[in-house]
């Protein structure tokens, strides 16, 4: 009699595993085309909803180039594997998404697959919009099938290899990629929820607000602890948020809507187009999102009181007593030379408006004590907002800061952001500012 062999149940765990590896990266369904429809197809009380929707989803930046037409793609998104490119998203049949059906674009929204059953690059924040209703993404449909069509080509995705092997997306959301409808909390209440779900969907706010690991895939134990997007660092919003002044949901509602609160930094990089976007949208939507933000952080520890004291103490104290240089020297007696130049460069450049401290109604600048700028991990924020200043788009009202790339040196912006973070941001220096500052050189603002 023949002895029955038995393969040892690890040995099956991982061929099953392996299996299913495979068969993710298999390309998946075709999903027919269909004949483009005509506005009058949808309600316009979706298609309005879906508009604002859209605001909050921040859609029209990244599928909208520089230049270009507004939802007509080819905006470059810079990532660690290369450069992906904004597909779109206008109802043109033949470079856009107008032979799409309502199915298919539940699908990429839902799935990461595009109508010919292709995976698509977690660019495109699907594990984010996995969470969004089936309401709100026919009402999103509704919007983007009644924009202008434009015929516009996608240039094609510039990527090392193995990333530009796009069916290996499978594989990694086998790995990173969890489907679902978000879910309330039903100990919280209906504003926190609506914030909840708008802040893990359609927001995809941890896109920017946590960390990565290797892969690209968010560190999801870490949401929201910062994160790096387009060479900005996203902020903590969680309990190691570096803000100065923690942050109340009312704060939090005026900066979103506005861009600006008197004891925090104005909005600028990444996120300014998001306000923007935001001041759109009814102001419901946006106390619930500030009502959510508001609690990650809990509540501010005697630590985090101190600092905030400290901080409010020395925005307050520092007024034009004396001239500025003078307290600028005061200020680096017996410290190192770049430290006395950066305080030099500071009094000329930057004082005048900054040490005035900012009202909503005044003038002046933020006291940079109050600045989260100077307290994050790294260096790039600051010495992107100095080399690019801050400047409303499209002659639009609002705040404006000079850029200084052309009038300060490499060595006066290293001395000058050292400076501002021993002095104003009370922390130790940072490692990354050579690093930072010839990154930043290479970018045109």
């Amino acid at each position: 009699m023949t002895a029955r062999r038995v393969i040892p149940g690890p040995f099956v765990s991982a061929a099953l595993a392996t299996t299913a590896f495979l068969a993710a990266c298999t390309t998946l369904s075709v999903l027919a085309p269909i004949e483009p429809l005509s506005r009058s197809s949808f309600d316009p009380a979706m298609v309005a909803k879906g508009a604002q929707l859209a605001a909050i989803g921040n859609c029209n930046v990244c599928h909208t180039a520089a230049s270009g037409k507004p939802y007509a793609g080819g905006r470059p998104l810079k990532t660690p594997f290369g450069t992906i490119y904004g597909t779109n998203i206008t109802p043109d049949p033949d470079t856009g998404i107008g032979r799409w059906s309502e199915s298919a674009f539940l699908r990429a929204m839902r799935e990461g697959i595009d109508r010919e059953g292709r995976h698509l690059y977690p660019a495109f924040p699907y594990d984010h919009f996995t969470k969004v209703t089936g309401e709100d993404i026919k009402a999103l449909y509704a919007f983007v099938m009644t924009r202008d069509p434009v015929r516009a080509e996608t240039p094609p995705n510039e990527l090392s290899f193995p990333f530009n092997i796009r069916s290996l997306i499978g594989a990694w959301k086998v790995l990173y990629f969890k489907r679902g409808v978000f879910r309330p909390d039903a100990a919280q209440s209906a504003e926190w929820n609506r914030g909840a779900y708008l802040v893990q969907g359609l927001g995809h706010c941890g896109a920017c607000h946590t960390p990565r690991n290797f892969l690209g895939a968010e560190k999801k134990r870490s949401d929201q602890a910062g994160g790096e997007a387009e060479g900005w660092h996203g902020p903590a919003l969680d309990a190691a948020s570096p803000a100065p002044v923690p942050w109340t949901a009312e704060q939090l509602y005026q900066y979103l809507r506005t861009g600006l609160d008197d004891l925090h930094a104005i909005a600028a990089g990444p996120m300014e187009p998001v306000v923007r976007n935001l001041a759109a949208v009814p102001e419901q939507y946006v106390r619930a999102i500030a009502t959510y933000v508001a609690t990650l952080a809990g509540q501010p520890t005697a630590v985090r009181k101190k600092k905030a004291e400290d901080a409010l103490l020395q925005a307050r104290d520092e007024g034009a007593a004396y001239p500025r240089i003078e307290r600028a020297n005061q200020n680096t007696a017996g410290s190192d030379r770049g430290l006395q130049n950066g305080a030099a460069v500071y009094a000329g450049a930057c004082a005048d408006c900054h040490d005035q401290g900012r009202h909503a109604s005044s003038g002046g600048a933020l006291h940079l004590a109050l600045g989260t700028a100077m307290t994050i991990p790294t260096s790039a924020n600051l010495i992107r907002i100095t080399l690019e200043g801050i400047q409303p788009p499209d002659s639009e009202p609002g705040r404006w800061m000079p850029g200084y790339a052309d009038a300060l040196t490499d060595e006066q912006v290293k001395d000058l952001v050292t400076f501002i973070r021993a002095h104003f941001g009370r922390e130790p220096p940072w490692p990354d500012v050579a690093d930072e500052l010839r990154k930043a050189r290479q970018v045109k603002p």
